[in-house]
C-alpha cells in the first residue's frame, strides 16, 4: 500500500437516491432536503441527489423536483440525478443538475431486468442523451454489473473496456465502474480499475462497491491501489439493487471516510458531521442501518477510565499488573 501523504480523495454520497429508492417508506420532501443539506454541509465533493424515473416505478423519489428547488446548494458541490432517458433528462436539465448520471449494466441479462432494453438499445440512448445534456450539465455512465453479475456470471475484461470505449467515442469523460451486487475482489478490482485508467487516460473514474459480502472496504482499497481517487458510497450503508437478489447495502460512507482519513488520506469530509447524519437515518427509514462507524465512533475517539480504578487498592492492583506486564492493558479484577 503506498503512503497517503495527504493525498486528496473525493468521496460522493449516494444515500438519498439509491437508498431511499427501494425503502418501503416514503421519506418526506422536507426530510430529504434536510439530509441534503446537511450532506452539502460535510464537505463531500458530491450527492446523488435523486432520479428522475416515472414516480410509477420508483414511488419513492416521486419528488424529484421538489427537492431540487428546495434543497441549498453549496459551492463546491456537484448535485447529480440519475437519469433513464430523455424525457427524465429534460426534466433533470430544468431543476437544473450539475450532473446526469446514466446507467446500463456490463451484463446483457441484468441490462433487460433492470432497464427493459438491450445493451445496444441502452448505448443508443446514451447517446441521443448526450447530445441533449451537452452544454447544459456533465454526464456520467455508470456501468453496472462490471465485477460481475448474478445472473450471468462472471464479466471478462474486455467486455468492461468494450464498453469504455464506447463511451468515450460518445465524449462521456466521466464513468463510474459498478460492483453492483458485491461480487468483486480486491485483485479482481485492482486490476480493472488499472486497466480501464490506463487504456482510457481522459476518463474521470469513480469506484462504487456494495457490501453485500463484507468486502466493500477492501475493494475501495484495491481501486485507490489501481489510482483511483473518486469514490460512491451511502450513508448509513443504505442501498442495494432491487433486481438483484441478496445485493445487501452500499459502502457506508462514514465507515470509508474514517479508513481513508485513519489512513492519513485528505477526503474534506467532517466526518463527526457524517456520523450524527447517520445516526437520524433509522427514524426516517424505520429500521436500524448497517454502518458501524456510528456505533462504535471513530477510533480516534477515547472514554473515561473505568470507574472502578477509583476504589480502594484499585491503583494498587493495576500498577501489580503492569510490573508483571508493562503491555498490558487490562483492568483490575
Amino acid at each position: 500500500m503506498r503512503k497517503a501523504e495527504g493525498k486528496r480523495l473525493y468521496i460522493q454520497d449516494v444515500a438519498v437516491r439509491d437508498g431511499f429508492q427501494i425503502e418501503p417508506v416514503f421519506v418526506p420532501t422536507a426530510d430529504k432536503v434536510a439530509l441534503i443539506d446537511g450532506l452539502s454541509r460535510s464537505g463531500l465533493a458530491k450527492i446523488e441527489v435523486t432520479s428522475f424515473t416515472s414516480p410509477k416505478a420508483i414511488p419513492a423519489l416521486a419528488d424529484a423536483e421538489a427537492v431540487l428547488a428546495q434543497i441549498k446548494r453549496r459551492p463546491g458541490v456537484e448535485y447529480a440525478a440519475l437519469v433513464p432517458n430523455l424525457r427524465g433528462c429534460e426534466r433533470a436539465l430544468a431543476s437544473r443538475v450539475d450532473e446526469i448520471n446514466l446507467v446500463m449494466s456490463a451484463s446483457e441479462t441484468h441490462n433487460l431486468a433492470n432497464l427493459r432494453m438491450s445493451r445496444e438499445q441502452s448505448l443508443a440512448q446514451f447517446e441521443q442523451i448526450v447530445a441533449l445534456a451537452r452544454g447544459h450539465a456533465q454526464v456520467n455512465a455508470s456501468l453496472s454489473t462490471a465485477f460481475g453479475c448474478p445472473f450471468d456470471g462472471d464479466i471478462a475484461d474486455a467486455r468492461v473496456l468494450e464498453l469504455l470505449g464506447r463511451f468515450a467515442t460518445m465524449g462521456i469523460d466521466r464513468v463510474t465502474l459498478c460492483d453492483t451486487t458485491g461480487v468483486a475482489n480486491p485483485a479482481q478490482v485492482e486490476r480493472l480499475c488499472a486497466a480501464a485508467k490506463a487504456a482510457f487516460p481522459q476518463i474521470d473514474f469513480t469506484a462504487h462497491f456494495h457490501d453485500t459480502r463484507g468486502m466493500g472496504l477492501a475493494n475501495a482499497l484495491a481501486a485507490l491501489e489501481a489510482g483511483i481517487d473518486r469514490f460512491d458510497a451511502s450513508l448509513g450503508g443504505l442501498g442495494g439493487c432491487p433486481f438483484a437478489p441478496g445485493a445487501s447495502g452500499n459502502v457506508c460512507t462514514e465507515d470509508l471516510v474514517h479508513m481513508f482519513e485513519a489512513m492519513g488520506y485528505d477526503t474534506g469530509v467532517d466526518l463527526e458531521a457524517l456520523i450524527g447524519l447517520s445516526r437520524r437515518l433509522p427514524a426516517l427509514v424505520g429500521h436500524e442501518v448497517p454502518g458501524q462507524v456510528m456505533k462504535a465512533g471513530p477510533s480516534t475517539r477515547r472514554h473515561p477510565a473505568p470507574a472502578s480504578l477509583g476504589a480502594p487498592g484499585a491503583q494498587q492492583r493495576l500498577a501489580t499488573v503492569k510490573a508483571v506486564d508493562p503491555a498490558s492493558n487490562c483492568s483490575p479484577v
